[in-house]
């Protein structure tokens, strides 16, 4: 993952942070957020495992994919593709059966035709991280909102990544999940102005 370590330490509680994790009251988020969110990824391994996850996330809450995020990691093989990619019906049956994670049929499908739809990505282009940047421009769209309801679902951005992304044979890749990886993954600074990391991202 990109960024020093100072970047990721937790500072502490008294700082203000975005409103969706600071009344979160859960550890986990707060602890993402302070850390991982809005950090600039270009790692491709991690801005795959970011994709799987925000798609896991598709009707759900965030709080509900992290709290599962490392039992993803161990049910996916640390979500090395290329393991993926040749999962058969055992594995599905496998992953179906494994309550540490989320048990849908559609988006456990979607995670092997997506790693196999990366891997097809990786061997054209020889960077997972540049195809993706390139949707903002190779560098962080800066943003300036003051309070979360002014944080967008979407953004013409977006819109280009996922229809982009299914053209490619990506699942589970909508707009509104592709900004909410943006966001996840640095592409936009979507931390609200009075918030500790704000700045620190940019």
């Amino acid at each position: 993952m990109a960024g020093d370590s100072s970047e990721r330490d937790i500072k502490p509680t008294g700082h203000t942070r975005c409103a969706w994790a600071a009344l979160s009251g859960n550890t986990l988020m707060i602890e993402y957020h302070d850390r991982e969110w809005g950090v600039p990824v270009h790692d491709d391994l991690l801005l795959f495992e970011f994709l799987i996850l925000e798609g896991a996330q598709a009707g759900l809450s965030w709080q509900t994919v992290l709290n599962k995020r490392e039992e993803y990691r161990r049910a996916f093989h640390s979500f090395n593709p290329k393991r993926i990619a040749q999962y058969g019906s055992m594995d599905a049956a496998r992953l179906m059966g494994n309550p540490g994670i989320i048990r849908n049929r559609l988006k456990i499908s979607a995670t092997i035709s997506n790693a196999q739809a990366f891997l097809r990505v990786l061997d054209e282009t020889g960077s997972f991280s540049d195809y993706l940047w390139k949707f903002v421009g190779g560098q962080p769209i800066q943003h300036s909102f003051a309070a979360l309801k002014q944080v967008p679902a979407t953004s013409p951005e977006s819109d280009a990544m996922s229809k982009a992304l299914m053209k490619r044979g990506f699942r589970f890749v909508g707009s509104t999940i592709c900004y909410a990886f943006m966001q996840a993954t640095g592409m936009v600074n979507d931390h609200t102005t009075d918030c500790f990391r704000y700045d620190a991202v940019r």
